[in-house]
């Protein structure tokens, strides 16, 4: 494990997470780096979201689908017998128990119906881990939308469950060969289709990344992860607030949405990142997928290649808000090895019954590794978002244990 950002005093300034400033920015990060051909079509999203989050009817027909389709609010479950051998007080939000495993889906029903609400017909996504696809090709079918979804051939290889959930959802599966064959280059290649089919057709990206409105938006559907837990750990915890606020990044989505629940609190912030990956631990200013942000690059500004055992995680960056809050101090960004991961989901499932998602396996890695180091005081209270269910990782896994 390496912490690659100090501790600075947990007081959010005002406007934490709230409204980007002009132009879509977090700060100096973010904004509208696209082609002329897209510029419009992101005014198009901007204007259409802004309009029906301010509208109850659209807000109403979100949180039906939210609860009766995905089966929020999803519960908070405490760690009892990891908290008692850490000497901390762990608490999950099971993002892993919605309908398709993951945190992915709650993003995607909002978007899908803003594509319905704007008159689009199908839906162009982009997917590593495959859940963000699997949501996708979900919500798809629940509205009678068409979906497309771009996926690195690596991973391909790697989730081979998700992507039969895919086609057997009726999604069209479109395996990407260029570059490194996974996450950076299905998003790359998801943004050039977009390019020729704004007219009838969506593109729903998966996180925190992309050209205004995209970081924003998407946070605001996650936005519902913080809400519920901080809901939820009011009636749990004497304090009302856990001490510490802990999810695992790649884009950033499920961290952007569980953050935004706790920004006004003096909880701390902690974003864990895959070692091989960390757009915010070590990334430098840059452009890519349309916005301003912090990106692995070489010594000639070209973006390099990430790596993870967790396919959500192998992203070369980090989205522009969470680039922000770690300029400001508000979240502290940390790295965790592929084998640290694995070890962390082995002893989540031996000692709670629970096979979490390689990515969700990184935050638990820097959860008892901190336990043990002594970043996390004895007694503690630990929030983190258990982002996604395992069952897509057992190929992986069995390979390696």
């Amino acid at each position: 494990m390496r912490d690659m950002s100090p501790w600075r005093e947990p007081v959010p300034p005002d406007g934490t997470m709230g409204e980007p400033r002009a132009r879509g920015r977090f700060g100096e990060y973010g904004g509208r780096y696209a082609p002329e051909s897209l510029v419009e079509a992101c005014r198009e999203v901007d204007e259409a979201f802004r309009e029906a989050w301010a509208d109850p009817g659209f807000r109403g027909a979100l949180a039906r689908l939210l609860a009766v389709h995905a089966g929020r609010p999803t519960p908070l479950t405490p760690a009892r017998r990891l908290s008692e051998a850490l000497g901390v007080q762990l608490y999950l939000k099971r993002e892993d128990l919605t309908h398709t495993g993951s945190h992915k889906i709650n993003n995607v029903l909002g978007q899908a119906l803003l594509a319905t609400r704007m008159g689009r017909r199908r839906l162009i996504a982009e997917t590593g881990a495959g859940q963000h696809g699997v949501a996708t090709a979900t919500a798809a079918a629940l509205l009678g939308l068409e979906a497309t979804v771009f996926m690195g051939e690596r991973d391909i290889e790697r989730q081979a469950l998700n992507v039969f959930r895919m086609r057997m959802l009726g999604a069209e599966v479109v395996p990407v060969t260029t570059g490194s064959r996974t996450l950076k280059d299905a998003t790359s290649e998801a943004m050039r289709h977009w390019v020729g089919a704004t007219g009838d057709s969506h593109y729903c990206i998966g996180s925190v990344v992309g050209p205004d409105p995209y970081p924003w938006m998407v946070r605001e559907f996650q936005r519902i992860i913080g809400d519920e837990a901080r809901a939820q750990c009011a009636a749990e915890l004497r304090t009302g607030v856990p001490d510490y606020v802990v999810a695992c990044v790649g884009g950033g989505s499920n961290a952007a949405g569980t953050f935004a629940g706790f920004a006004d609190t003096p909880a701390r912030l902690v974003g864990v990142e895959a070692e091989g990956g960390a757009g915010a631990a070590r990334g430098r200013l840059g452009v890519l997928h349309g916005c301003r942000s912090l990106f692995l690059q070489d010594d000639d500004g070209q973006i390099t290649q990430a790596h993870s055992i967790a396919a959500g995680l192998d992203y070369p960056g980090v989205g522009p808000e969470h680039a922000h809050l770690r300029d400001l101090g508000r979240a502290r960004y940390v790295t965790v090895t592929d084998d640290e991961a694995v070890g962390a989901a082995v002893r989540l499932a031996r000692t709670e019954g629970i096979v979490p998602a390689l990515e969700s396996a990184h935050a638990l890695a820097w959860v008892i590794s901190a336990a043990g180091g002594g970043d996390l005081p004895a007694g503690s209270t630990v929030l983190m978002t258990l982002s996604g269910r395992g069952d897509k990782d057992v190929s992986t896994l069995k390979e390696l244990l």
